[in-house]
């Protein structure tokens, strides 16, 4: 018997939709990646031809996570002060603002009222 979890299947499902993404994305790349690294990070850089337009394909290549920037969300970087990414940096692997699941929960236990599970407001 092998060990399984509670939700296995919806990730499974995630990761293999994820996966099919990404290849599709791979797919329509325009002309060759640029591959930027150093001894504390290595990320991949493409860009890509979506149905909506030309996007930047970021792909951090030692941990496989990887997003797509379009034009806007690109210059919106330059928007930012050295404070935002040092805090993006602090907290590697999770996002600034966290995503509501299918409860409308987020991974800090608020929903997107800023209420948390008793229904309290957030401290």
């Amino acid at each position: 018997m092998s060990p399984r979890w509670e939700g296995e299947l919806e990730d499974q499902a995630r990761a293999r939709k994820a996966a099919a993404e990404l290849a599709a994305l791979r797919a329509g790349r325009v002309g060759e990646p640029l591959t930027l690294g150093n001894e504390f990070a290595e990320a991949r850089v493409s860009l890509v031809q979506t149905r909506n337009g030309v996007r930047l394909l970021v792909e951090a290549t030692r941990s496989g996570q990887w997003v797509t920037l379009d034009p806007l969300e690109l210059e919106a970087l330059t928007w930012q002060g050295p404070a935002t990414f040092s805090a993006m940096v602090g907290h590697p692997f999770s996002s600034l603002f966290p995503e509501p699941d299918d409860t409308g929960q987020d991974d800090t236990g608020q929903d997107d009222t800023g209420q948390d599970d008793t229904g309290e407001a957030a401290s």
